[in-house]
């Protein structure tokens, strides 16, 4: 078995180097529009003790997330927590002197009216957050096409590139093939100031894009001759 062993590591060590191996990449983009919508929305309290804002603080939020519940309907209005904390109010000259805190409800999904409506009727919330994205479903539908278009390319650039240095035909030694995810992009919202007995019906105002997927190609193929 030795014997094998040292054998084999021989011949690796005598193997010439590749030869008419061409590295190259492609890669592939396309714009479709954004269909998810994800709006924040946030409470703010500060005081002098740490368990008042905090209580301040979960009143709001537990009344605004009964609210979302009601409305909400899986993959259309989608209703999370987001961030809760009370921090330190520090003086200019040092030393505390007092408390703040802030919550966030964060509605997602992909009725865009639905969720720009129930954004703007919470009461005690003020948006502090839009941001737009795709879809799993559409995101996956889309990479699947642009991959294809990607794959393509790299297939007619290695054909092109052999025949243009003198060669016949050529074989994929090693792809890689990579998505670029099509991650939530902030947009601008106008945020509103809301005491906490205020309530509006007034839908938030939102406009989504489109969104950029791509995918790129790259590796190495194997010239061979005519």
């Amino acid at each position: 078995m030795a014997l094998l062993l040292s054998t084999a590591v021989a011949q690796a060590q005598t193997l010439p180097p590749p030869q008419n191996v061409l590295q190259l990449s492609a890669s592939a983009t396309t714009e479709v529009p954004q269909d998810l919508l994800a709006i924040t929305v946030s409470v703010q309290r500060e005081g002098g003790d740490a368990s008042a804002v905090q209580s301040q603080l979960k009143q709001v939020l537990d009344a605004a997330l009964a609210e979302a519940r009601k409305a909400a309907r899986p993959g259309q209005l989608d209703v999370r927590t987001g961030s809760f904390g009370v921090y330190p109010r520090y003086a200019p000259k040092g030393g505390v002197n007092g408390w703040q805190g802030r919550a966030d409800l964060v509605l997602e999904g992909r009725d865009m009216p639905a969720i720009s409506q129930l954004a703007g009727r919470l009461s005690g919330m003020a948006v502090s957050n839009v941001a737009y994205g795709l879809a799993r479903e559409t995101r996956e539908k889309v990479e699947g096409d642009v991959a294809a278009q990607a794959i393509g390319r790299f297939k007619a650039r290695a054909e092109s590139y052999a025949r243009q240095f003198g060669f016949g035909s050529y074989s994929i030694r090693e792809v890689n093939v990579g998505q670029a995810d099509a991650a939530f992009q902030q947009g601008m919202p106008r945020v509103r100031a809301m005491s906490a007995s205020m309530a509006t019906d007034e839908a938030v105002p939102v406009e989504a894009g489109k969104a950029s997927v791509s995918v790129t190609v790259n590796g190495s193929v194997q010239m061979s001759p005519r």
